[in-house]
């Protein structure tokens, strides 16, 4: 039988290797945490640029609803809505207030979210009528999920529809979306020239860079009196759309 043979594993090179393990134990999870932080300044970066059609999430198969929600419906019978890309690359960086509570029967136009900036907000109103069946929590604890994803984690609620094929008819789908995001640039510019201007001299320099291209975030740096024109003006009239032209008029 062979002899058992004992060493001790602080007399050799064995605490070098307790070293070296827990030098990756506390790098490996600074790593991940700091590649996160980097990701997210990516993404955070590419949304502060210019504000274009081209720059704007539009993906397949989501109804678009004019007053920049949007609903799917998925296999379970179940529609996810949320906060269009344009919106949230309109107002910049956004927390979720006022959730409403699995149970609520809403119609569709019915107030459902409000979204704060700051001492600014901006109130949300239903793409559809149904019950709601689930709120995103998760909002209230990663706000930036609304920025970052607004169509994957940002989604807010999951409603049980009543009416889905009356609600979504007028909506916007694929090309349509687009042209519609395009024609809603030009009004958003449009309502910028009427309103900034009654707070500030020179709006051109507060809003757009070079060569009159909107820059990312607009709204976020200016004032509560311009997000309450934006409510009313912008977010709270319908738009009809007619031989590829886009016109606002009043609910």
């Amino acid at each position: 039988m062979d002899e058992f043979t004992y060493n001790n594993i602080f007399e050799t090179k064995g605490i070098e290797y307790l070293a070296i393990i827990a030098f990756f134990a506390i790098l490996i999870p600074f790593w991940i945490f700091l590649n996160k932080r980097i990701k997210s300044k990516k993404r955070h970066s590419g949304v502060a640029g210019n504000l274009t059609v081209d720059s704007l999430q539009i993906p397949q198969g989501l109804f678009f609803s004019r007053f920049h929600t949007w609903a799917h419906l998925e296999r379970s019978g179940m529609a996810k809505v949320g906060l269009d890309d344009l919106l949230v690359r309109i107002t910049g960086e956004v927390k979720l207030n006022r959730l409403l509570e699995s149970g609520e029967r809403i119609r569709k136009g019915d107030f459902i979210a409000e979204i704060i900036q700051n001492d600014k907000s901006l109130k949300i109103t239903s793409p559809i009528s149904g019950e709601i069946v689930e709120a995103n929590v998760l909002l209230l604890k990663n706000p930036e999920f609304l920025n970052e994803e607004p169509y994957a984690k940002g989604w807010i609620y999951k409603i049980k529809p009543t009416s889905w094929v009356a609600d979504t008819q007028s909506y916007f789908l694929a090309e349509d979306a687009n042209m519609w995001a395009k024609q809603e640039l030009v009004r958003f510019k449009d309502f910028l020239a009427e309103s900034v201007v009654k707070y500030s001299a020179d709006p051109s320099a507060v809003v757009l860079q070079d060569g009159g291209e909107l820059r990312g975030e607009p709204l976020a740096d200016l004032s509560a009196e311009i997000w309450s024109d934006f409510q009313a003006d912008f977010l709270s009239k319908k738009t009809l759309c007619r031989n590829k032209k886009c016109f606002r008029q009043e609910e």
